[in-house]
């Protein structure tokens, strides 16, 4: 699931329906987007969030490289039905992450049918094209999602500068202002809020 920010505020009752189809009673977060910000303080909103939807919290301080290819917190995602990531900094979300054991796990959780929720800028680095929020335009992304493009928090961005970056965009795009979500399963997209995807993606 893909979310456009507001990262354990606002979509609780989403979050409650989506962990009981994968019935995950334990959620591990990853704050690795806000290494350089405050994980610590992320990780507080995702506890008080956890403590409201009744799950268990486990956050996973993958915050730099060596971290990610720590084969200990690839087998905590291992362990996992649902993996948050959350933090303002896509950048630094795709080189922690890109070709090490933990994107891996990631890969596996995928495949054995479990749930990661992206949120914000978290959200964009999944995917590949990745947005760029430096110039509005797109890079290489991490390709958990390939083939789309995810514009999160959108409502920060002028109509013109929103315009510009749909302009450049080679591949669907769903502009997710916070609050919205995009839920993917197999490939068949589900737009929660006010979520906005190209024609012919849903």
């Amino acid at each position: 699931m893909f979310c456009g920010g507001g990262a354990f505020e606002g979509n609780d009752d989403l979050d409650r329906r989506l962990l009981a189809e994968v019935g995950a009673e334990r959620v591990v977060m990853m704050p690795t987007a806000d290494a350089f910000e405050e994980p610590a303080a992320l990780v507080t909103t995702a506890t008080a969030w956890a403590e409201r939807l009744d799950v268990e919290l486990e956050a996973l301080m993958v915050l730099q490289r060596h971290d990610a290819d720590d084969d200990g917190a690839a087998r905590v995602i291992d362990g996992a039905a649902a993996v948050y990531l959350a933090g303002d900094s896509s950048m630094h979300l795709r080189s922690v992450l890109k070709d090490t054991a933990v994107f891996a796990a990631l890969e596996r959780l995928v495949e054995r049918g479990g749930m990661i929720v992206a949120i914000g800028p978290s959200a964009a680095a999944l995917c590949d094209p990745m947005f760029d929020v430096r110039g509005g335009g797109f890079t290489l992304g991490l390709g958990l999602e390939a083939g789309v493009a995810i514009i999160p928090e959108s409502e920060q961005w002028s109509d013109e500068a929103l315009a510009r970056t749909r302009s450049l965009a080679t591949t669907p795009i769903i502009v997710l202002p916070t609050g919205s979500a995009a839920v993917s399963r197999g490939g068949q997209w589900e737009l929660i809020g006010e979520a906005v995807a190209s024609d012919g993606l849903v």
